[in-house]
């Protein structure tokens, strides 16, 4: 595919999963962000294997850059979620933690 192609496809992708986003309902976003993180471990992996290709130097730091940022996107999202639960638990079930 050439470079045009893959920056369309790229920009139709963050217009599209913007829009969606945007018109879910604030109760929503929870579950939603607990599917979004099994998705984003499935980017970690991705992301591993690009970064352990032999592709040159400048493949192999967007890799790891890409590692980088969806280990950090999967631990925030988890960390979200696990606070956002909290809220639901009982007085006395938030100090048994």
């Amino acid at each position: 595919m050439s470079f045009i192609s893959l920056a369309m496809v790229l920009l139709l992708a963050i217009f599209l999963g913007f829009e969606l986003i945007r018109k879910v309902p604030a109760t929503l976003h929870t579950p939603l962000m607990s599917g979004a993180n099994a998705v984003s471990g499935i980017t970690v992996i991705g992301a591993f294997v690009f970064a352990g290709n032999d592709m040159g130097g400048l493949a192999k730091f967007f890799g790891v850059l890409a590692v980088f940022l969806a280990t950090i996107n999967v631990v925030g999202g988890y960390m979200v979620t696990d606070r956002m639960l909290s809220m639901f638990k009982g007085k006395g079930d938030r100090n048994a933690k």
